[in-house]
């Protein structure tokens, strides 16, 4: 069984949490809880986060060196399309902070010892084989309208994309791309991962909780989604070093937004009773 448990949860009854409604006023107070959360050790998040601008500067030299340029602005946008698993950890973090448990750093490995661990790691992969496929496409669209051939220098790629029509369709298109990928990313793991560091309902159940939360709250959901891509961008502005601090923000109000929208175990409402089986328990 231990397929269905990836799949299904702990247990062989599929557990579909209760979706609540909620409002944008919910997002900007998620916000300000996991400004709260980050504000409590900042340096302890930091530590968490300092390999996004450390692996930013790296890319950006990398494609210096190996005349990738055209993938820059493709590999800044994946940062949204991986974030949710990247930020489990700081999940782990509001989450004991919630329960008033120790919030030291090192507790956001206790992810790796989650029964719902392989369920994680499944929706990550997921994730993941997203970002690949996003960065294929990409790639592609760069390669019908110019060509194989990439600048050597992040000015003329620059010059290249703005001053030709090929160069305006790149921009339209792969945004609107980018777009169709980041919604498919929201829609399957706005709350799928702290879901599973919730309740092991196992990937299944945790990525189709994630699309009825969208669905129940299409206006709350897309803004959210647009504040995160703001901010990511942002924050990706100063050699990625903002993502030191954005990251952890949106990773924190992450878990509160979830606890927004899913309503916990001990208040979903008792499922009635049949009509005929009440009669009979009187008979």
């Amino acid at each position: 069984m231990a397929n269905f448990h990836v799949i299904g949860g702990a247990t062989e009854v599929l557990d579909h949490p209760t979706v609540r409604k909620i409002t944008l006023a919910d997002l900007i107070d998620a916000l300000k809880r996991g400004a709260s959360d980050f504000w409590a050790k900042p340096s302890h998040y930091v530590l968490l986060t300092l390999i996004y601008p450390i692996v930013g500067i790296v890319l950006a030299v990398w494609m210096s060196g190996y005349h990738t340029w055209p993938l820059l602005y493709p590999l800044m946008g994946g940062f949204a399309l991986i974030g949710p698993f990247a930020a489990i950890g700081l999940y782990e973090i509001s989450r004991r902070r919630e329960l008033g448990l120790d919030t030291s750093w090192i507790h956001a490995f206790e992810v790796l010892r989650s029964p719902a661990i392989a369920s994680i790691a499944a929706i990550g992969v997921f994730l993941f084989a997203v970002f690949t496929l996003w960065l294929t496409a990409a790639q592609g669209l760069y390669e019908n309208l110019f060509g194989s051939s990439a600048p050597t220098q992040l000015s003329a790629l620059i010059n290249q994309v703005l001053t030709t029509p090929e160069g305006w369709t790149l921009l339209i298109v792969g945004n609107l791309l980018g777009l169709a990928f980041a919604v498919i990313t929201l829609c399957t793991t706005v709350v799928a991962f702290p879901l599973l560091l919730d309740r092991d309902v196992g990937a299944y159940v945790a990525v189709t909780t994630s699309i009825r939360a969208v669905l129940k709250n299409p206006i709350p959901m897309l803004a959210w989604g647009l504040i995160v891509a703001i901010g990511l961008a942002l924050g990706s502005l100063p050699l990625f070093v903002g993502l030191a601090v954005v990251i952890p923000i949106f990773g924190h109000a992450t878990w509160h937004l979830y606890r927004k929208v899913i309503e916990p175990v001990e208040m979903a409402p008792r499922p009635r009773r049949r009509a005929s089986t009440a009669k009979a328990r009187t008979r």
